[in-house]
């Protein structure tokens, strides 16, 4: 039975990953504020800006010892710079989505992201597949195959979002740091190169800082937008099971899926929902297991 403290201590996790996943789910409005500045350049932005507030966070929670001695660690920097590749791919091929009014392909990327995880863990940790696991990757395969025949589009940026995310986790499975400090590793490694970027374009009188109100502060705000819900999404993980988290991750895509069938009316055919149908029957699947082992394994 639960003390009410380790209750109380769940429910806060449930809060913040909650929170989480539902700003991450309410991204596509974020970034389609900015529909008029070019994918890179919000990256480099959100890059910049993130390690600004990244590091006066640090600074205020006087945690700059613990940080450095997280990132001085045996390989740490070099895994944190190819995490933060696949993250920084993440982020470029997510804001050209939404920008391209791919809002509904993106939340297909990121309901496949956890099979992905799956074949990611078989590939490179030789984590056998249950007998359910392998059913709901079939299940989910055969609905990106549905897309692509019955469409005839094949679905590149869903693929794409979900293996650069799924490999970004994968790193940072293997990486001991806290999330601010591989946040700030990621992003300050980043940094250089975005920097110059953005003193290219300024040079060249192509930037949109300062363009307008609107988009100065929307681009100046890209790092603070990035953060929290890492941080938060950092906090629950410290206080729930990851069956409970692998639950949650679904309110990011659900939210970005009704933004764009609602909200932004991106056509949704009859191949959308074949594909859709079959992701989401094996996600069913794939939770249901989940849940089971995790109970097997409480017990």
């Amino acid at each position: 039975m639960k003390s009410p403290a380790e209750g109380a201590r769940r429910a806060a996790g449930v809060g913040y990953a909650a929170a989480a996943y539902l700003m991450w789910g309410l991204f596509p409005l974020y970034f389609h504020a900015l529909a008029g500045v070019p994918a890179p350049e919000i990256l480099a932005y959100r890059i910049v800006c993130s390690t600004l507030f990244v590091a006066a966070l640090v600074t205020l929670q006087r945690r700059w010892g613990d940080v450095l001695r997280q990132l001085r660690a045996p390989r740490t920097l070099p895994s944190l710079a190819v995490s933060a590749v696949f993250i920084s791919a993440n982020w470029l091929v997510y804001v050209w989505a939404v920008n391209a009014g791919r809002v509904l392909e993106a939340s297909l990327g990121y309901f496949v992201n956890p099979l992905v995880s799956v074949l990611l863990g078989v590939v490179f940790l030789r984590e056998p597949l249950t007998r359910a696991q392998r059913i709901a990757v079939v299940i989910a395969a055969v609905g990106v195959v549905a897309l692509v025949v019955r469409a005839g589009t094949f679905p590149w940026v869903a693929l794409a979002l979900a293996f650069t995310f799924g490999l970004y986790g994968l790193i940072r499975k293997r990486v001991r740091v806290d999330a601010t400090a591989g946040l700030l590793g990621e992003v300050a490694l980043l940094t250089p190169i975005a920097a110059l970027y953005l003193a290219s374009l300024g040079a060249a009188h192509a930037g949109h800082f300062g363009a307008g109100a609107r988009v100065t502060t929307f681009l100046a705000a890209s790092g603070v937008v990035t953060a929290i819900p890492l941080m938060l999404f950092a906090l629950g993980v410290q206080r729930l099971r990851l069956s409970t988290i692998g639950l949650l991750q679904y309110v990011n895509p659900t939210v970005q899926f009704a933004i764009a069938v609602l909200v932004f009316r991106e056509p949704f055919s009859a191949a959308h929902a074949l594909t859709f149908g079959c992701i989401w029957l094996s996600l069913a699947i794939y939770s249901i297991e989940a849940l089971a082992l995790a109970r097997r394994q409480a017990g």
